[in-house]
């Protein structure tokens, strides 16, 4: 409507409407849409009591649209008061559901069904296809089912590996018990508290030289690359001590392994009376690897040196070194790496300054809170 017409639709409120208007907006219980159509009707009122503002003067004012102001307007003349601050509820949502109740529940059970031969996953398409055919419902979009997934949050075409402990197994509570008491015990400088894991990095080198990162543009790797071997990388982290240490061969033998623990103990931590050693159940991780590296006496000088500690098979995420791969793998490792000369260049750099900042791992989950939230993987004894 152009500034100066005479509006078509004419706001007249009664003495009672105001009050009533002016009372929402006093207490402020109201929903939102509803004190500003509020301020609107009060602002457009031509009575004796009323401003009788245009159009463009509300708008500006209530920080509103100009469409606003004028659909309440006209709701208020051709429905009245009690009808212009209801909510309108759109025809679509007045329609019947396409999948309620039962109809919604078996939409769900298909899609955590397994998917049909020759498919890796239930898509959108197929679900709308089987629901027609198993006559669920008479028919039905994508974005319906789409909709209805999303609802309830399934995600059919996603999967994802996990580590799943055995239920009722006396082993797995034993060994993690066994690491979680360890976890919790005061921070002594002669017996360090290390944890070790392993990984490796698929070196690729770039086929074509990457366009560099632009304002407005991210930068462009090509598609090809060409393989240039896998390095092993050892991970020692001491969560007290804020230090890590990442040892980068081509190999992860027992000879490899014997290696990284002689080191640990000869270099790292020569003075400390005891170090618990805490890693995954590899063949490699136990004192026979020592024995494949070194002379008996030095093998056995080495073993002493270390209180072994494993976590229960399926049960790796109770090694922090693992925590520590994650951090690395995301912020130094997720890229295209040539050769191994960059990985440890790159890695030292990470270490380097992950170590000045002597960041630590504060693990909070002890052996009540497991027999509390992991109850299920406790034997039950009657």
């Amino acid at each position: 409507m152009t500034r100066g017409c005479k509006p078509k639709y004419v706001v007249r409120l009664t003495t009672e409407e105001r009050e009533h208007l002016e009372g929402m907006i006093r207490t402020g219980r109201q929903a939102a849409y509803r004190l500003l159509k509020a301020r609107i009707l009060l602002k457009a009122d031509v009575s004796s009591d009323g401003p009788g503002w245009e159009d463009a003067r509300i708008a500006e004012a209530l920080e509103t649209s100009l469409s606003t102001v004028f659909r309440t307007r006209r709701q208020l003349v051709e429905e009245g008061l009690e009808a212009t601050l209801a909510r309108k509820v759109p025809a679509s949502l007045s329609q019947p559901r396409i999948f309620d109740g039962q109809a919604e529940a078996k939409l769900i059970a298909l899609a955590c069904s397994e998917p049909p031969e020759g498919y890796t996953h239930w898509t959108l398409r197929l679900l709308e296809k089987r629901v027609v055919e198993l006559g669920i419902v008479e028919q039905a979009s994508d974005t319906t089912i789409q909709r209805t997934l999303k609802k309830n949050a399934l995600k059919p075409h996603r999967n994802r590996y996990w580590v799943i402990p055995p239920k009722a197994n006396a082993g797995f509570v034993a060994a993690m018990e066994n690491v979680l008491d360890v976890y919790t015990r005061p921070h002594d400088q002669n017996r360090p508290l290390v944890c070790l894991d392993e990984t490796s990095k698929q070196l690729t080198r770039e086929t074509r030289t990457p366009i560099p990162m632009q304002p407005g543009r991210e930068a462009r790797h090509d598609y090809e690359y060409e393989r240039a071997g896998v390095a092993s990388l050892f991970m020692l982290f001491a969560p007290l001590e804020g230090w890590r240490h990442v040892e980068i061969r081509d190999r992860r033998t027992a000879i490899d392994y014997a290696h990284i623990l002689r080191d640990l103990a000869d270099l790292h931590f020569p003075y400390a009376e005891k170090i618990d050693l805490v890693q995954d159940n590899l063949n490699t991780h136990n004192p026979a690897s020592l024995y494949e590296a070194f002379p008996p006496a030095q093998a056995r000088r080495i073993a002493q040196r270390f209180e072994w500690h494993y976590t229960p098979k399926h049960g790796s995420w109770l090694n922090i070194a693992e925590c520590e791969l994650s951090v690395l793998a995301r912020q130094c490792l997720a890229r295209r790496i040539p050769d191994k000369t960059m990985l440890k260049a790159e890695v030292d750099a990470w270490t380097t300054n992950r170590n000045s900042q002597r960041a630590k791992t504060n693990w909070q989950f002890t052996t009540q809170d497991a027999r509390t939230k992991l109850i299920r993987l406790y034997p039950q004894i009657e």
